[in-house]
């Protein structure tokens, strides 16, 4: 079983992309568990038809510790086995504790001894805190794929999150398995990804490119592949799917300074001199 963590910037489209690349590995016959790790619980929505299910810390506040599996885990498009970590009451607590209560309860509860290929954990993009950083540094996640794209502060992100994998690839044995560039359609922004990655010690694992049938398969709750599966960003989707499926390049990552940062986006023509 290959347990993997895709981070990212907020907003830079971890989500969508988690839901449609586990679409590619459901549809080749992968048995596959996300567990999504945002307070706000929309890792799954596309997967489930947009039903907004139930998430753990709900239903442990409603029900209590004596729970059974199949009230926080729901089956969506190609079987995908579909949680949601939830977060705590707004203004109260820290966020990332749902994830540590989410994954210590899904144990408990046989989830992992399940006949599965992957375990996905959605993040939210900050591993300053110890939550959200609770996948990589705890061993939960073996792999790491970054979602970023040309834009400056998805780059900072990303180097930030290289510095959080590298912190505890020791301890917990986590590795980076690639960048996965969503683009933005930002001037040169393939060679920019590509030499970011390098810089890294990884890869540029795919390129997605920007295109509209995202949002119109999202306004009908669906990923692209079981909305439109002969459009050209299915198959976007599919090739991102197999890449993953077949990468066998894992590294520990060397992140940059800010000032080596700051030169490979004047080289690429994203900062001015």
């Amino acid at each position: 079983m290959r347990q993997v963590a895709i981070y990212g910037k907020g907003g830079i489209g971890k989500s969508t992309t988690t839901q449609n690349l586990t679409a590619g590995l459901g549809e080749m016959g992968k048995k596959i568990m996300i567990v999504g790790c945002d307070p706000k619980a929309d890792s799954t929505r596309l997967l489930l038809g947009g039903l907004a299910q139930k998430t753990v810390l709900d239903t442990l506040r409603e029900e209590g510790e004596d729970i059974e599996l199949d009230l926080i885990m729901r089956e969506g498009f190609s079987g995908i086995n579909c949680v949601e970590s939830g977060g705590p009451e707004p203004g109260v607590g820290c966020a990332g504790r749902g994830i540590i209560t989410s994954i210590g309860m899904l144990e408990s509860l046989g989830a992992y001894e399940r006949d599965l290929d992957y375990v996905f954990y959605d993040v939210l993009g900050d591993v300053v805190c110890g939550g959200f950083a609770m996948p990589i540094r705890e061993g939960k996640a073996q792999e790491i794929y970054i979602v970023a794209s040309g834009e400056m502060m998805a780059l900072y992100a990303a180097n930030n999150i290289a510095k959080g994998v590298q912190k505890y690839a020791n301890t917990g044995g986590c590795r980076i398995g690639g960048i996965i560039c969503n683009s933005r359609k930002v001037d040169g922004e393939r060679g920019l990804l590509d030499a970011f990655a390098k810089e890294l010690g990884s890869q540029l694992i795919h390129f997605v490119p920007r295109d509209n049938m995202v949002q119109r398969a999202e306004i009908h709750k669906k990923t692209v592949i079981e909305f439109d599966p002969t459009a050209n960003q299915a198959e976007e989707y599919r090739q991102l799917a197999k890449a993953i499926d077949g990468n066998d390049m894992f590294v520990v990552p060397k992140p940059m300074s800010t000032e080596r940062l700051e030169e490979i986006l004047m080289e690429h023509g994203i900062m001015d001199i």
